[in-house]
C-alpha cells in the first residue's frame, strides 16, 4: 500500500484530494492545524469524513512548528507528499501579512528541510495563478517568466517556487508545482466569491462584485482539480540531461527535476455569467452591489492546460453551470 502525506487535509483541496487517494486505496496521513482563518466547523466536518476510513491517520499541527515536519516524515516515510497547507487569499495578505510569511515561508522551508532529510518519490506542492501578477498575454503558460506578483501572498507563493527548484537542484529532489486556478465546489471555502454569494443571496443581502463586474476568472470544478493532482503524482520529474531534452511547452527545469503546471478549467467564465449560474441555481435573483477593483487583485486569469494535458492525458472540463448547481446542492444540504 502506497502512503501519502497530505497537508492541508481538513482544508478544501486537501479533503479532496485525501478522499480521492483514500478510495483508490492509499493510507493517508493528514497534516492540518485547524486554524481559524474561516469557520473551523467546515475543517471538523471534512476530517470527520476522512477519519470514517481505517487508513487515515490525522495529525493535528502547524506547518512552522520547528521540527514537526521533519519528526511526522522521519518516523512514517511516505512515498508521496502533497504540499496543500499554508496561508491562502489574496486580500487576507494585506491584513494580515505576517501569517503568510509563517505559513507559507517558514512553513514551506520546514517542509523542504524535512523532505531533504527524509527524501520521497515525489513532492507536489501548490502553488496560484496569482503567481502571474502583471502578465496581461493569455491564457498564461508555465514557460513565460512571471515576476511581478500583485499581492504578497502571490509574492510567498512565487518564492515557494523558486525555494523548492533551489531544493530540487542541490538535492535531486523530485518536485511538481501546481499553480491553482479559482476552484469551486462542494466543502468550498467560505471566503470564496461563490460561498459568499450563495450565503448572501440566500439572506435577501447584496453581493460584492469587484472591478464593476468586468471580471474574468478560468473557475476549476474541485473533482477536476483533484484528479490532475491525482494523475501529476504519478508524473515524476527527472533531472534532463540537456536543454535539447526539454519540449517547447515544457517548464522543466534544465538544471533540477523540478517543474511547474497550471490545472485549470482553460476555459474563462466571465463573472456576471458566474453570477447568472449561481441565480439559475438558486432561483434567487442577486441584489448587485458594483464596486471598484480590488487592492493585490486581478482583472481576468486563464490557464494555458497544454502541459497538464501532454503529461497525463487529462483536460479539466466541467461546465460552470453543472458545478455551481452542485455546490448549491451541497451547501442548501449542508446549512438546512
Amino acid at each position: 500500500m502506497k502512503k501519502a502525506l497530505v497537508t492541508g487535509s481538513a482544508g478544501f483541496i486537501g479533503f479532496h484530494l485525501s478522499q480521492k487517494l483514500l478510495q483508490e486505496g492509499f493510507e493517508v496521513i493528514g497534516f492540518d492545524s485547524h486554524n481559524d482563518y474561516y469557520d473551523v466547523a467546515l475543517k471538523e466536518g471534512r476530517e470527520q469524513i476522512l477519519k470514517q476510513s481505517p487508513t487515515f491517520k490525522p495529525v493535528r499541527e502547524k506547518l512552522e512548528t520547528p521540527n514537526a515536519l521533519r519528526t511526522l516524515i522521519g518516523d512514517e516515510k511516505p512515498d508521496v507528499i502533497v504540499h496543500l497547507a499554508g496561508q491562502a487569499g489574496v486580500r487576507y495578505s494585506i491584513d494580515n501579512p505576517q501569517s503568510y510569511v509563517e505559513a507559507n515561508l517558514i512553513g514551506v522551508f520546514n517542509l523542504l528541510e524535512a523532505v531533504r532529510a527524509t527524501p520521497c518519490q515525489h513532492l507536489l506542492m501548490a502553488s496560484t495563478s496569482s503567481a502571474y501578477g502583471a502578465n496581461s498575454k493569455m491564457p498564461y503558460v508555465e514557460t513565460v517568466k512571471a515576476d511581478h506578483q500583485m499581492s504578497f501572498y502571490a509574492a510567498t507563493k512565487k518564492a515557494n517556487e523558486a525555494m523548492a527548484h533551489s531544493y530540487a537542484h542541490l538535492y535531486d529532489m523530485p518536485i511538481t508545482m501546481f499553480r491553482f486556478f479559482t476552484v469551486y465546489g462542494p466543502w468550498g471555502r467560505p471566503d470564496m466569491a461563490l460561498f459568499k454569494f450563495t450565503k448572501a443571496m440566500l439572506n435577501g443581502d447584496p453581493i460584492g462584485i469587484y472591478n464593476h463586474g468586468k471580471m474574468m476568472r478560468d473557475f476549476s470544478y474541485i473533482d477536476d482539480l483533484v484528479q490532475g493532482i491525482r494523475l501529476l503524482i504519478d508524473a515524476v520529474p527527472q533531472r534532463p540531461a540537456s536543454e535539447a531534452d526539454i519540449s517547447e511547452h515544457d517548464s522543466l527545469s534544465p538544471v533540477a527535476p523540478w517543474r511547474v503546471v497550471n490545472i485549470g478549467n482553460a476555459s474563462p467564465v466571465q463573472l456576471m455569467d458566474f453570477i447568472t449560474a449561481l441565480e439559475d441555481a438558486l432561483g434567487v435573483e442577486a441584489k448587485k452591489n458594483f464596486m471598484p477593483m480590488q487592492a493585490g487583485d486581478v482583472p481576468a486569469t486563464w490557464a494555458d492546460t497544454t502541459l497538464l494535458s501532454s503529461l497525463t492525458g487529462y483536460a479539466p472540463s466541467t461546465p460552470v453551470k453543472e458545478g455551481v448547481k452542485r455546490f448549491v446542492d451541497w451547501y442548501r444540504e449542508f446549512y438546512t
